[in-house]
């Protein structure tokens, strides 16, 4: 017998891995938190399930997200990533990731490790939600126009507070899965 997912998680098979192994699990490594978002803003107007079906193409377009070999992106990297079917082709968006790189090494340097400075807007422990339905799960909140106001202070391109919350969601910073979805209690143990 399946599980109770979220129903989102079982609406596509390229979701039933993703939400039942990933999304949601506190996240506390500083290159998949890059990798989660550049998806994020490559996401924005796109669904996530088209950003699944290109996430290894963008892994190796963009050096398995290592943000300090993306920092150093030129015109002529930026041009072939622009030619790149297996990505979003989208420049304002290619050109984010490169600027986004940048910004999160500064970050670092600062912080000591960009997971200490992003959790910082959830007081360093996932916020545990009991939504019953997915109509009560918000595309926003007070946390994520925070971390959108100081990303995009500190230079970040494609963090609007619903990209932020979306990231919020995926790297386990707020638990979202339903309260009747076998992950719920599975990501609030631990």
């Amino acid at each position: 017998m399946e599980p109770t997912r979220c129903a989102w998680g079982a609406s596509h098979p390229l979701y039933v891995p993703y939400h039942d192994t990933e999304w949601g699990v506190p996240l506390h490594d500083d290159r998949r938190i890059f990798e989660h978002l550049v998806l994020e803003g490559a996401q924005a107007g796109l669904s996530w399930l088209t950003i699944l079906r290109k996430r290894e193409a963008y892994r190796r377009a963009f050096d398995d997200f290592d943000p300090r070999r993306v920092a150093r992106y030129g015109d002529e990297r930026i041009a072939r990533l622009l030619a790149d079917a297996g990505i979003i082709r989208n420049r304002l968006k290619i050109r984010s990731a490169v600027t986004n790189a940048r910004a999160f090494l500064d970050v670092q340097e600062e912080f000591g490790t960009f997971d200490r400075y992003v959790w910082q807007f959830v007081g360093g422990r996932p916020r545990q939600n009991a939504w019953r339905t997915l109509d009560e799960v918000p595309a926003r909140t007070t946390e994520s126009d925070a971390m959108s106001k100081d990303l995009r202070s500190r230079g970040f391109r494609f963090v609007g507070s619903t990209i932020c919350y979306a990231h919020m969601q995926a790297t386990g910073m707020v638990n979202d899965h339903l309260v009747d979805c076998f992950r719920h209690r599975e990501v609030q143990e631990g």
